[in-house]
């Protein structure tokens, strides 16, 4: 007899509620994008300029929120594997939005670090990570790649919406009014939505081992998830050095700032469509075979950036990168069911991705060091190309010598 469209399946939701939790995850984390991490690049320099305050010192603040959100992850990522999401993520959009408030009151330096802080803290549970959680464990084998998909390339169009949004208020109100218009925006999306669209049982996680055979202390001690992490470190860090860094290689090519604006806009657009492209590969290739070829492409996009002086090449090759770093970030969505299963999902995935955020954190300052010591940003990507190439070579230790479990 078929399964009715509503029966409830063992991820503990229906249909229409696994679809609730999809849209209003794709709702709060454009919001969340958009509010804590997008809107920054938009208003730091006015913030420096107002204040007095070096622009290194704050952008060290918002690194800062960076690195405490690694840290806090772990944390975060047990609670939801233990309890769900609702409460981990409703928490957390109401100290979003206090932190956010704080920004903008901020009448010193400590008092602006201090700030991002906790913004760091509220990023750590409302962001990328505790989302994947949620969908993985809430959605099976079946819809659980459509859902993350449709996850990111909402996501992805944060920067498309808040960036002007953030730039058109700032215009008119100034850089502490535009935070506050910001905060109520992040309160009145994310907290009845987190509220509201997360209800539902959530599957107990096993206290023992998983579907795998072991228990997460023995996966993330183990040869695999270690040579996993590494290789994810170290592509987010090239990664995210060749987008903050784009824009002064141009420069050095005597590329105008429009030209490079719109290469570098390009590459969301490639973004797009490496999310929408990822299903297809991966069935074509599995997942080795897809994490390889992305991380080599990574390798090679980041080479040649580094090394043509081609209009024409620079646009085929930011445009690639695009693509490869839209795959990037599904594979690090799907790479611990990949590899261990589902059931300890947020704990895993928050230990793995720890490390990548701290590496996204110093991407901009590991780029600009290497381009102040190598003599020029051409010869920055070179080695941020090699850094890729080896992340594509350790990647290959990165699944269990037994054979992958399921992804259900």
């Amino acid at each position: 007899m078929p399964i009715a469209a509503t029966s409830t399946l063992p991820s503990g939701l229906d249909r229409a509620g696994r679809r609730r939790v999809t849209a209003v995850l794709c709702l709060t984390q454009v919001t969340g994008w958009g509010v804590l991490f997008y809107a920054f690049p938009v208003l730091a320099p006015t913030i420096a300029e107002d204040t007095g305050w070096a622009t290194s010192a704050v952008i060290a603040a918002f690194t800062v929120a960076q690195l405490v959100s690694a840290a806090v992850g772990i944390w975060v990522g047990r609670r939801i594997d233990r309890h769900g999401p609702r409460a981990v993520m409703t928490t957390g959009s109401l100290l979003a939005t206090v932190a956010v408030l704080l920004v903008a009151s901020s009448s010193s330096l400590p008092w602006f670090v201090a700030a991002w802080v906790l913004a760091g803290t509220a990023m750590s549970a409302v962001l990328y990570p505790p989302a994947f959680a949620a969908v993985t464990r809430w959605h099976d084998a079946h819809d659980r790649l459509r859902a993350l998909t449709v996850l990111t390339i909402a996501g992805g169009l944060a920067s498309t919406v808040f960036a002007p949004l953030t730039a058109s208020l700032l215009g008119e109100l100034g850089w502490r009014t535009t935070y506050v218009v910001l905060a109520v925006v992040l309160a009145a999306l994310t907290v009845p939505a987190h509220l509201w669209g997360l209800r539902g049982p959530w599957p107990a996680a096993p206290a023992g081992r998983d579907e795998s055979g072991t228990v997460p202390r023995e996966v993330v001690t183990s040869r695999a998830f270690v040579a996993l992490a590494v290789a994810f470190t170290l592509t987010a860090l090239s990664a995210f050095a060749v987008i903050v860094n784009l824009v002064p290689l141009l420069a050095e090519r005597g590329i105008g700032l429009a030209t490079a604006g719109l290469v570098l806009g390009l590459g969301g657009l490639g973004q797009v469509a490496g999310r929408l492209g990822f299903g297809l590969l991966r069935s074509r290739l599995g997942g080795r075979g897809t994490t390889v070829l992305v991380l080599a492409l990574l390798a090679a996009t980041t080479a040649l950036l580094g090394v043509v002086d081609s209009l024409a090449l620079v646009v085929v090759a930011g445009l690639l990168a695009g693509i490869g770093r839209g795959i990037f970030t599904l594979l690090q969505a799907t790479a611990v069911t990949e590899r261990w299963g589902g059931r300890h999902y947020g704990h895993l995935n928050g230990v793995l991705t720890a490390p990548a955020t701290v590496a996204i954190a110093l991407a901009p300052w590991v780029g600009a060091s290497l381009a102040g010591l190598l003599g020029s940003y051409s010869a920055a990507f070179l080695v941020l190309a090699a850094v890729n190439g080896l992340a594509a070579v350790v990647c290959l230790a990165s699944y269990p010598r037994r054979d992958p479990v399921g992804t259900g």
